[in-house]
């Protein structure tokens, strides 16, 4: 029998001399199952322990579900391991990028993320969703650590993940946790980046023609996203909005001149790689920006660059029109850039069968060319057929569904702020139907926290709650962005939803997506940590999952109630009905009615545990700050 990569682990930890009585060595309690505050460990004990826990369940093959139904199933711990994972070991009050003198690392690894997998377990999650794992570039990196979209090479691992002490690498680390999480009964999936790579990326030298290229000179000194006037723009928006994409307006011709074709020499000079034309113009591999909206002005990405999915010599640029809302005359199979999309199609395979890996989130899938992404999921699924696919898109539509696509992101988290947006939203999809699941969720790494608009941490906490709960009566994926159970509020990465005063506020420096950073687990933000509630919550919505994963048309219905502020759902199918009631106001208490058929009855909050009588058809209550109510109605009623 094969020795187990996480036996491995073992072994090597069994190996470590024991650390003198003065070592510190300090991890927040709640990763063992404790409250707030931190306590002081032996590290190669401590974590030999939680392995040791791991192998026996082992011994009952508890091994995730290898068919379809799965999918239908997960509950999602959304996991970045370099932040999630990391904690002040030392107490200096840095986290340092370097390791501590026992070689073990304050920044997340792959072995801290195995310990921290019997904590996602308490908490309901069957399914951790892993941010990019790659090897970083080391050109123009932004921020101390890089940006993990900046992928130098897609199947190499990130070596800062692996813990020094160990003497093994991240990809010995990475096969352990993936090993570790199966005997836990938790499926994985990874986040794979096709559409960008670092602009030092393995691939260039070998493959020029896979990248677009600027010319070397003073011109290009200031390159950055091309300007559109307010014309042009609107005749974008017109044209995208029609799905007419033939002769899309492209940049202007000053802009487009910035670049050159694919070099026919290329030096490597300290990583960074010059190439030179055939008429002998010096180049450089361009840097990345936010294409959509075309006028979007969210910070450039300096260590990233987009792949060149087409050869077509009238696009050699950089534009919206090339890299995600195609021309169509990019359609054309002749202009595919063959050589790039078959490397893409063998990445996923690749992690199947050196990691044994569930599935996969689609970095910016709808920038991808349909037939390439509609390639990559059929050539998965040839090696497993319940392999799930995610795709980082926002509107569930059955054209998506057709592409291979198991979920999408969604677009929930863009409404949360005003209930008359979620009434909307939800509106919408009771009469269109939900062709796809999408993401419960008000938060990711791309987005404000739920807490960041709530200077009030208690009103934070409480429109947490709200969202969370909501989120699980709808036909969606329930998605745990780590840290939200524990009402972190400091954002990961200014995305979406962010105004030029939080840019100004937050730099690559203290963004966490670039730079060294930790939650606070020791304090846990100062408020109790809502693992207990998300648990209850879930365990409910397992009991109506028939109803809650319907997406059939008018089976998401919004009752009136008295109040504007207090919000109900009602899912029914067939004879069984569940209602939710919330309090969208997150300071103030609201009191409210609804109306039923029934005259009399009674009802019981699976949450509060309080039951509530209809009188004369009414039913009121009284709702706390964020507080909800889970109500399984009578058959009478």
């Amino acid at each position: 029998m094969q020795t187990r990569k996480l036996e491995l682990v073992l072994q090597a930890l069994e190996n470590i001399p024991g650390a003198p009585e003065q070592n510190t060595y300090l991890i927040p309690k709640i990763w063992n199952g404790g409250e707030a505050g931190a306590e002081r460990v032996d590290p190669a004990l401590y974590f030999s322990a939680i392995i040791r826990t791991i192998l026996q369940k082992g011994e009952h093959d508890t091994l995730p579900d290898r068919n379809a139904d799965w999918k239908k199933k997960a509950v999602v711990y959304n996991l970045f391991v370099r932040l999630a994972c990391a904690f002040d070991h030392d107490a200096d009050g840095i986290i340092g990028a370097r390791p501590l003198e026992n070689g073990f690392r304050e920044t997340g690894t792959f072995l801290k993320a195995i310990a921290l997998l019997p904590y996602l377990k308490t908490i309901g999650a069957n399914t951790v969703y892993l941010l990019p794992l790659t090897e970083i570039g080391h050109q123009s990196r932004k921020g101390s650590l890089g940006s993990p979209y900046a992928v130098k090479n897609p199947v190499k691992l990130d070596p800062m993940l692996a813990e020094p002490a160990l003497g093994l690498t991240s990809e010995t680390l990475f096969g352990a946790f993936v090993e570790a999480a199966h005997l836990l009964g938790i499926h994985v999936v990874l986040e794979f980046v096709f559409r960008t790579a670092s602009v030092d990326s393995d691939w260039a030298k070998e493959h020029p023609e896979w990248f677009y290229w600027l010319r070397d000179d003073e011109n290009s000194r200031t390159y950055g996203p091309p300007h559109f006037d307010q014309n042009t723009l609107t005749k974008i928006y017109e044209l995208v909005d029609r799905h007419e994409m033939q002769h899309l307006p492209a940049p202007s011709e000053e802009y487009r001149n910035l670049f050159t074709p694919p070099p026919i020499q290329i030096a490597d000079m300290d990583g960074a790689f010059r190439g030179k034309s055939n008429g002998g113009i010096q180049c450089r591999i361009a840097s990345a920006f936010s294409d959509w909206p075309p006028d979007d002005r969210q910070p450039a990405w300096t260590d990233v660059t987009y792949l060149k999915m087409h050869t077509h010599e009238a696009f050699n640029y950089i534009a919206y029109n090339t890299i995600r809302m195609y021309d169509a005359a990019l359609e054309e199979p002749s202009a595919n850039n063959s050589g790039l999309w078959k490397a893409i199609t063998e990445i996923i395979p690749f992690y199947q069968d050196e990691y044994d890996i569930d599935g996969a989130m689609i970095d910016m899938g709808h920038a991808l060319p349909k037939s390439l992404k509609m390639e990559i999921a059929c050539k998965a699924r040839q090696k497993r057929p319940d392999f799930l696919f995610w795709d980082e898109n926002f509107d569930p539509t059955p054209s998506i569904r057709d592409e291979g696509v198991d979920a999408v992101f969604g677009s929930l988290p863009f409404v949360i702020n005003d209930i008359i947006y979620i009434r909307g939203l939800l509106n919408y999809l009771n009469k269109t139907g939900v062709a796809l699941p999408f993401f419960g969720t008000g938060e990711n790494h791309n987005t404000p926290r739920l807490c960041f608009r709530h200077p009030c941490q208690e009103a934070g906490r409480n429109f947490s709650i709200f969202i969370f709960t909501l989120a699980a009566v709808l036909p969606s994926i329930p998605f745990i962005h780590s840290g939200m159970e524990l009402c972190e509020w400091h954002p990961v990465n200014l995305g979406l939803n962010f105004t030029e005063e939080d840019r100004k506020k937050y730099s690559p420096d203290n963004l966490p997506l670039f730079s060294a950073s930790a939650y606070d687990w020791k304090n846990t933000n100062t408020l109790e940590p809502l693992n207990g509630y998300i648990r209850q919550v879930l365990e409910i919505r397992e009991r109506f999952l028939d109803i809650i994963l319907s997406g059939e048309k008018g089976s998401i219905i919004v009752p009136y109630v008295s109040h504007p502020e207090l919000f109900a759902v009602m899912r029914t199918v067939r004879d069984r009905s569940l209602l939710f009631i919330g309090n969208s106001n997150v300071r103030e208490t609201r009191t409210g009615t609804l109306e039923f058929s029934g005259k009399e009855g009674e009802m019981t909050d699976m949450i509060g545990e309080k039951t509530y009588a209809i009188t004369d058809h009414k039913l009121e209550v009284d709702c706390r700050p964020g507080q909800c109510m889970l109500f399984e109605l009578p058959s009478e009623i």
